[in-house]
């Protein structure tokens, strides 16, 4: 997959087959988009993803940067959909008071050579989001591209969105966010030296340090499945900074994998949540802190064999 970043000039030979917005978190309604992005593939057209390296309308809005996925991961998630391109805007003044006529004419078609667009009935985009849907079917008939507007996907009553998988987040529903997002919510990272205190309990873990945009659930103890290359291995995992043994300065997802025996220190993993258990909580004593996790342990195991082994997932 072609991957440009940093720039606002994107000269791209070939004809697109594009969709654009902000596709925080890749949820459904975006997974919407992207297959009838590919589906223009048969037709020559290259499936591209536009979209911006930060998320502009929270940025606008003065909330927190964070986001349900990083760019890395996005950028993983969309090269293994299938998408031939990843074009990352930055929102820069020039960018944020483009007209949308402008827009569509000097980038969506005049850079992007767009063939094909497909969009949500929401989308908005240009100076103070005045372009909408009709605007952009209007240019598309007088550039001679052809443009798709999608009807939003659904859950429980309600639109998909990126806010509804937040809010999900921020409540500790991960069935739900896991629901909404099709997908697992996950955290990736390397596997960094910690200070060994599992280990010293006879129950060893894997410690990784999100990145500080990347948007975490509530601090607690969570039924995970960890990728480690091919492999796979249910654990759970602690997200939080560790009060027991003094606190940690930075928010750490901290692993402990069921049957695994192994020195994982230096490697890449993807750790999947599937459900909340509980808060992180504060013992008096290792004795109490290691009772609790075993009974965590046992917790996780439980809900591993009724729920998740048995089915298959």
């Amino acid at each position: 997959m072609d991957y440009v970043t940093g720039t606002t000039q994107f000269h791209i030979d070939g004809a697109s087959a594009v969709s654009l917005g902000k596709f925080d978190g890749l949820h459904r309604g975006h997974q919407k988009l992207i297959r009838h992005v590919l589906q223009q593939k048969d037709k020559g057209l290259l499936a591209t993803i536009f979209t911006f390296e930060k998320n502009p309308t929270r940025m606008l809005q003065g909330l927190s940067s964070q986001n349900i996925m990083t760019n890395e991961e996005r950028r993983y998630m969309l090269e293994t959909a299938g998408i031939d391109r990843l074009l990352e805007c930055p929102f820069v003044p020039e960018v944020a008071h483009m007209e949308p006529e402008t827009f569509v004419e000097e980038v969506l078609f005049g850079q992007l050579h767009a063939g094909f667009v497909a969009v949500g009935k929401d989308f908005r985009f240009g100076h103070q989001r005045k372009g909408d849907c009709r605007l952009l079917e209007e240019m598309g008939k007088r550039l001679g591209f052809r443009v798709e507007v999608l009807e939003k996907e659904e859950s429980h009553g309600r639109e998909i969105s990126s806010t509804y998988v937040r809010e999900a987040l921020h409540e500790g529903n991960i069935p739900l966010a896991n629901e909404l997002l099709g997908y697992p919510y996950f955290v990736c990272g390397e596997v960094l030296h910690g200070r060994q205190i599992g280990r010293t309990l006879g129950l060893p873990t894997t410690n990784l340090i999100p990145l500080p945009d990347k948007l975490l659930p509530p601090n607690g103890v969570y039924l995970t499945r960890t990728y480690l290359e091919e492999d796979e291995y249910y654990g759970i995992t602690n997200i939080g900074y560790k009060p027991t043994v003094g606190g940690e300065a930075h928010k750490g997802v901290e692993t402990f994998l069921f049957d695994f025996n192994g020195d994982l220190y230096g490697k890449y993993l993807k750790v999947e949540f599937l459900e909340y258990e509980r808060p992180e909580q504060k013992f008096h004593s290792l004795e109490e802190l290691k009772a609790r996790i075993l009974s965590d342990v046992y917790w996780g195991k439980s809900r591993m064999c009724v729920k998740y082994v048995k089915k298959g997932l």
